[in-house]
């Protein structure tokens, strides 16, 4: 077979893959996504009450700045109905959600013929697993591997610790509590490979003189449906006992301030807080996890996407703030001025959870600043800011977990600097 002919056989046998994938996967086509800009709080109002009555309404984003709306095409009505009761200045950023869909699987599927993991594309939970058995195989050493606990479904929750000498400070990071963030995974694993083998100085150092807890993917019953059943899909997979929705969203679950605000009591919608708090396994086993060593751990990093923001506590209210926030804002652009240097230019603001985004009560920020006393902690809320959201191209994977790799090694230098990195036992 000539050249040209296995290119067209290999592109064929693509299409047909991409193709046997998406029959079993819910799909958007033509749906469409909406930037509400500037909203007031009548606006605010009037559209929360939209999504709760309309399966075919998806808040994707919400900040004081504005708020992204995923609306079905039979939906366009009533959106333009409240568009003309509410004067509300909006604009459509993504036209068809499913071509975005369909563009990812077909980069994923093209690149599956590289290695396992590769990080230009999006790898399925069964993929990283077995990435993370080879790490501890090449790299005994220095890793460890951990079991958080069980998912409801009954998968093992994994993690891996990197640690080169003993007495260091602690960094927690954990990902992809929202399944559908998958961005957040794929950054997770390129910086373990980074602090494994990097030969850069800063990079080196750093890897170095921490020891690191790293859970590549959190929600991983979610994070399976959202490979072979629902891209878009939030939340775990536990059914509810009052309803035929499915699953709670885990960072509203943690036991802090639990449904005190930015949280629904409504299982189907994608902040219901759950029936009590630590309801989910996942976050149950988590919360039992870091509690067990929390006098080692000086730092907690939630990845998540999309924004370009650093977030650090309270999320629960605006109307107060921790007592260490100057310091927390800090080490916070330190973070954003770092990133910003490199030269994608990419801008991150900081500030508070609920002061720069929006009130949410139960996220891991808060519980890990309040609860355990992890007196750095912040969620990272990654690329982009509206062209793609959450489906963001695996083209991206790898300038995102660049400029996040610099971006904590200048917010660990300047926690260091303020005294937060020195041992609590």
């Amino acid at each position: 077979m000539n050249t040209l002919a296995l290119k067209v056989f290999a592109a064929l046998a693509l299409i047909l893959l991409v193709e046997s994938v998406s029959e079993d996967q819910k799909r958007y086509d033509n749906y469409s996504v909406y930037k509400i800009r500037h909203p007031n709080q009548l606006q605010r109002q009037l559209l929360h009450k939209l999504t709760k009555q309309h399966e075919s309404f998806s808040l994707w984003h919400e900040s004081r700045e504005e708020i992204h709306l995923m609306v079905s095409p039979q939906a366009l009505p009533e959106l333009g109905k409240y568009l003309n009761k509410t004067y509300a200045r909006s604009n459509m950023f993504i036209s068809n959600v499913q071509e975005l869909i369909d563009n990812e699987q077909a980069l994923n599927m093209k690149a599956r013929f590289g290695p396992t993991v590769n990080w230009k594309r999006y790898n399925t939970l069964s993929e990283i697993e077995a990435w993370l058995d080879d790490i501890l195989i090449r790299y005994p050493g220095v890793t460890e591997g951990f079991i958080l606990g069980k998912s409801f479904e009954g998968r093992n929750i994994r993690g891996l610790k990197i640690s080169y000498k003993t007495g260091n400070p602690g960094v927690f990071i954990e990902s992809n509590i929202h399944a559908n963030e998958w961005i957040t995974s794929a950054s997770a694993t390129w910086m373990i490979n980074q602090l494994l083998s990097s030969a850069d100085k800063q990079v080196r150092e750093m890897a170095e003189s921490h020891d690191w807890y790293i859970v590549p993917v959190l929600n991983v019953d979610g994070f399976v449906y959202s490979h072979e059943k629902d891209r878009l899909w939030r939340k775990t997979r536990q059914p509810s006992a009052i309803s035929s929705c499915i699953g709670v969203d885990p960072n509203r679950n943690y036991d802090s301030y639990w449904m005190v605000n930015g949280a629904s009591n409504d299982p189907c919608e994608w902040t219901y807080a759950g029936p009590h708090a630590l309801s989910e396994p996942e976050i149950k086993a988590m919360s039992d996890f870091v509690s067990s060593i929390k006098d080692k751990l000086n730092v907690m990093l939630a990845f998540h996407s999309y924004s370009q923001l650093l977030l650090s506590p309270f999320g629960h209210t605006d109307e107060e703030v921790p007592e260490n926030y100057d310091d927390l804002m800090q080490v916070a652009k330190a973070y954003a001025d770092a990133v910003q240097a490199l030269p994608y230019g990419t801008v991150y603001q900081y500030g508070s959870s609920a002061g720069l985004l929006y009130p949410a009560s139960g996220a891991t920020l808060d519980w890990a600043y309040n609860e355990q006393y992890i007196r750095i902690s912040y969620t990272i809320e990654f690329r982009d800011t509206g062209k793609f959201g959450f489906v963001i191209p695996p083209a991206y994977i790898i300038p995102n977990a660049e400029e996040n790799l610099i971006g904590i090694v200048a917010l660990l230098a300047e926690a260091k600097k303020l005294g937060y990195l020195k041992l609590k036992y």
